[in-house]
């Protein structure tokens, strides 16, 4: 098979009931989004696609297939320090590029914002975007904003073996064009090596939907329901946009698509968005937060339409794209994710994972496996005062989908195959020491 092109489009904080394919849209949301509903129903569509708590997290989950307490990379720490991936976690993109792909990075990275750790330090040819995250568009404009003890906010860019550099500040202005700004330097990526018949993989992780939720001044005022529904508006344009170019440039049979979010939705007002049936937003272990949107799109190769509920969790990317790309897997260290690949063509019914061990940060907060939830730490809502509880809490979430009534006392029998995921992942542990978060290369 010839190797397809690889392009990954994540969004950032956007709920699990935002797009009309997962039943939000225009009637429920304020804002129709063909383009995505689109992919959707030609491509596959997973239900039950699992994500970190927050942004870095994800994204180190996503370019490592490792859990981020393996890595360190769990939280942000201030800008200029050691923080992200270390130098020897090896990534999606060196695996990638070591399979002969063209490889860029266009958005938000948040994995590293010094040198060493920028995306062209790290398997990627080439990025334009952003180190860290998006509410810095707010500082130059906050009360008292003293740039001499903050560092400012830029966007930047780099090649691989070049340093990386600022191009301007990360504004509320430019907040608002950012998005725009991905899809042109991707968009003459694609177009660059379709030329040549190079495969590439192309990583967008867009700005939308993160606070300030701010849209660009052609979606303005377009929906009449606020800045957040036309933000959404725009991003379903934005993603059409990628998907129009693969057509015009003849690529679209040999390229696999992916759109997913990094996250479950925004709680703060006013760009609280919502994961639609689940309880919970990002920084909880409520489904609301584990469960995003994830769309794999592939003519002729994914079967359309096909809606699955099976488990699937971002560590899986790395393996399966690298079985895709005919890659090598890292070997040194240990892989949480398995490959997904039969099962995203359509090849198998059933997913190549039964659960998963969910931490924040450091504390091992839930255990997912099958239609099963065990809690161990209970926070239903951010900020609410996260409390370890003496007995865990169950759900089934097929019967109970909200996590309202906790049936462990009749179910005992579940705490078997989830207390071995634990054991299981703690003897790897004991062999491959957690890099503590942090910790300088």
């Amino acid at each position: 098979m010839e190797r397809p092109n690889i392009v990954l489009i994540v969004a950032d904080n956007l709920g699990w009931g935002e797009l009309g394919c997962y039943g939000g849209g225009k009637m429920m949301r304020g804002a129709a989004t063909p383009r995505i509903d689109a992919l959707a129903a030609s491509g596959m569509r997973l239900l039950n696609y699992n994500v970190e708590s927050d942004c870095v997290p994800t994204r180190s989950a996503l370019m490592t297939g490792r859990h981020p307490i393996r890595t360190g990379a769990f939280q942000s720490v201030p800008p200029g320090l050691p923080q992200g991936l270390k130098q020897d976690e090896w990534t999606l993109a060196q695996m990638l590029s070591e399979a002969g792909y063209a490889t860029a990075h266009f958005g938000k990275w948040h994995l590293g914002d010094v040198p060493g750790r920028y995306p062209s330090d790290r398997g990627f040819d080439e990025w334009y975007g952003i180190p860290r995250t998006t509410d810095e568009t707010q500082f130059t404009t906050s009360v008292g904003f003293d740039p001499s003890v903050v560092e400012l906010p830029y966007i930047m860019t780099g090649k691989k073996g070049e340093p990386s550099h600022n191009v301007k500040i990360y504004d509320l202005a430019t907040r608002r064009t950012i998005d725009e700004e991905l899809v042109v330097h991707s968009r003459r990526f694609m177009r660059q090596h379709a030329s040549t018949n190079t495969p590439f993989f192309l990583y967008l992780p867009m700005v939308h939907l993160h606070f300030p939720t701010l849209p660009h001044a052609d979606f303005d005022g377009k929906t009449g329901l606020g800045e957040f529904a036309d933000s959404l508006a725009e991003m379903d344009f934005r993603v059409g946009q990628i998907v129009d170019e693969l057509s015009a440039l003849g690529i679209a049979e040999n390229t696999l698509l992916i759109f997913c979010s990094d996250n479950g939705p925004e709680y703060r007002a006013p760009y609280r968005g919502t994961a639609g049936p689940w309880t919970g937003t990002y920084h909880t272990a409520m489904e609301g937060s584990l469960r995003v949107p994830f769309i794999a799109h592939w003519p002729r190769r994914i079967p359309a339409g096909n809606v699955n509920n099976e488990i699937v969790h971002v560590v899986d990317l790395l393996p399966t794209l690298g079985e895709l790309a005919g890659a090598r897997l890292p070997q040194e260290k240990p892989i949480d994710g398995v490959s997904q690949l039969n099962f995203l063509l359509g090849q198998q019914a059933k997913s190549n994972r039964e659960g998963f061990l969910f931490y924040i940060k450091e504390e091992l907060r839930a255990i997912k496996w099958r239609d099963w939830k065990l809690h161990l730490v209970w926070e239903p809502a951010v900020n609410c005062g996260a409390r370890k509880l003496e007995v865990p809490y169950l759900f089934h979430l097929i019967q109970d989908p909200k996590e309202e009534t906790d049936i462990l006392t009749r179910n005992t029998w579940v705490l078997g195959p989830m207390l071995k995921l634990v054991r299981t992942f703690k003897e790897s542990v004991k062999i491959h020491p957690n890099t503590p978060p942090g910790e300088p290369d």
